[in-house]
């Protein structure tokens, strides 16, 4: 049932992917785009997104025993801090998310569209993930 649950929800997300144009990269890199073809339609997807997220986010981070739906224990980070990893990791996903137009989730949507061309940030993601965790274990 759990499996049956994330495959629902996880298409309901792609759905909404496709339709507020997140998973379409020309819109991305137009939005990117501030001083050519500016589209600011995706400032309103994240806007509401934000605004959706926000009581629940503050909602579990208040909560100590958070619990999902089926009982499982919800594990929030406890590191707040800033530093050089997260600051660097923020920059190689803002200029991936540049040049590609793409993020992990939409990249998942648009291989389901049969653009194969997500492929390639596919593979270079994954090998992106695979560097960070042999690097890590030194």
């Amino acid at each position: 049932m759990k499996n049956f649950l994330s495959f629902v929800f996880g298409g309901i997300f792609s759905v909404g992917l496709m339709l507020s144009g997140m998973a379409n990269p020309e819109k991305v890199l137009n939005f990117l785009d501030i001083t050519g073809q500016w589209d600011p339609s995706l400032a309103f997807v994240m806007a509401g997104a934000i605004c959706v997220a926000f009581i629940p986010f503050q909602y579990a981070v208040r909560r100590s025993d958070l619990k999902t739906f089926d009982g499982n224990v919800i594990d929030l980070p406890q590191n707040n801090q800033l530093d050089v990893k997260l600051i660097m990791g923020s920059c190689l996903f803002g200029i991936g998310w540049g040049i590609a137009g793409i993020c992990p989730a939409p990249s998942f949507t648009l291989i389901g569209l049969g653009y194969y061309q997500a492929s390639y940030f596919l593979v270079a993601m994954f090998i992106g993930v695979w560097l960070h965790r042999l690097w890590t274990k030194v």
